[in-house]
């Protein structure tokens, strides 16, 4: 049975690194970008995502809800070398990227699978770790395998060894973009090398998938059970083409149903909210928190892995030790030990994200590192305290023996 869908979307994430020290020059880069513009963050419009997190996390994570209208004019009259700078000592900055226009395409071959690209955000923390965030939306009432196979295969459009076939091939047609190489050549031009990436073992070729899908209330209601249809949730969750005939075992996806008539999926490859219109909130107000407080929270926790990689990575350089020492101590006050957020469903979903991402894990292993490297230097500084000592003892004992010496003679 083919499923019919009321509302979808599905925004696809592309981490990428810039060298600390440019960080800089790239948000000054953004800023000159006629089609850049930083997103202002306001308790009133976006009074939600500010209830949401926890008041340490909004510092963080949206420093632009500390703006007021004076503070925010103010900072619009500085040169812009001087936005950039003050914006590099932020935590975290978000810009949004418009186009001219919608960006509209076209997917596989026959019929095809119009899609639109609606939003394009950027994430970018000041430890040069930072986040492509595209929206996409499908067009001409599309069904739940156009969605299964858009996601399939957008999220592999920057591969660079492609062998594109009919199933596979995605036609950009658009005034903004003529071919789907357009588009890469695009992400590029914002993202930059992939170099720094590569250090961490950050998969660059693949996007990471965050989707929310509302399928028709007469496939899922209280007479027609998820049981019936959980096949096509998993398809969903692990992120295949409706055809796909494997064995759709779910022992690789963490799930999560706390809302009426839903169902998350939570895999290392994205994170997925199937639902249906039964439940009016399915359509109305759930669709907003997922691309808001929840997005953003997974992007939190997707930065934590990323930064813990680049402290292991560090720990193993030993003239930056002391430095790497600091920043490690200071994550662990300032971002591993707080909370994100006190909303219950909230709370579920981002220890969820970290079970999957095994960032318990991935700390516990840099904080070994930390403690073999802090005994370690004391080692050495003790050794170092007892040669000095011993220097001097055996001076004393020699300026002692001189002395006694003169005093005889006398």
């Amino acid at each position: 049975m083919e499923l019919k869908i009321n509302y979808q979307y599905t925004y696809f994430v592309h981490p990428f690194v810039v060298k600390q020290k440019k960080y800089q020059k790239y948000i000054l880069r953004l800023l000159k970008d006629e089609n850049c513009k930083l997103k202002r963050f306001e308790k009133e419009k976006d009074l939600r995502l500010y209830k949401y997190f926890t008041p340490k996390m909004r510092d963080f994570l949206f420093s632009s809800f500390s703006f007021t209208n004076a503070k925010y004019t103010k900072f619009k009259e500085m040169p812009i070398e001087t936005q950039s700078a003050v914006l590099s000592k932020y935590p975290c900055t978000i810009f949004e990227y418009t186009v001219k226009k919608d960006i509209q395409g076209k997917a596989g071959d026959g019929k095809g699978i119009f899609f639109k690209i609606k939003k394009i955000e950027l994430i970018c923390f000041n430890t040069g770790i930072c986040f492509l965030c595209i929206k996409t939306n499908i067009e001409d009432e599309p069904t739940f395998s156009d969605v299964l196979n858009f996601n399939y295969k957008f999220r592999d459009i920057q591969q660079d060894n492609r062998t594109l076939n009919n199933y596979d091939k995605i036609n950009i047609q658009t005034d903004s973009f003529e071919s789907i190489d357009k588009l890469t050549d695009f992400i590029k031009s914002i993202t930059g090398s992939n170099i720094e990436a590569i250090k961490l073992d950050i998969n660059t070729e693949r996007f990471l998938t965050y989707s929310y899908v509302c399928i028709d209330q007469s496939a899922w209601n209280l007479e027609n059970s998820f049981d019936k249809i959980e096949h096509h949730f998993i398809k969903f969750a692990r992120i295949l083409p409706a055809d796909n005939s494997a064995s759709l075992r779910e022992d690789d996806i963490l799930s999560l149903a706390k809302w009426k008539y839903t169902k998350m999926g939570i895999t290392k490859q994205g994170v997925t909210l199937f639902t249906s219109s039964t439940d009016i909130n399915n359509y109305t107000i759930l669709p907003n928190e997922f691309e808001q407080q929840y997005l953003y929270t997974y992007i939190y926790e997707l930065y934590k892995k990323i930064y813990l990689k680049k402290l292991s990575l560090a720990f193993k350089h030993t003239t930056k030790i002391k430095s790497v020492r600091k920043a490690f101590i200071s994550f662990t006050k300032n971002i591993w030990i707080q909370e994100v957020t006190e909303d219950e469903a909230g709370t579920i979903f981002d220890h969820k994200i970290k079970e999957m991402l095994g960032l318990e894990q991935l700390y516990n292993e840099v904080k070994t590192e930390y403690d073999v490297l802090y005994k370690e230097l004391n080692i050495e500084k003790n050794k170092n305290v007892t040669i000095i000592i011993s220097i001097i003892l055996i001076a004393s004992l020699i300026f002692n023996i001189l002395n006694f010496m003169l005093l005889s003679k006398g």
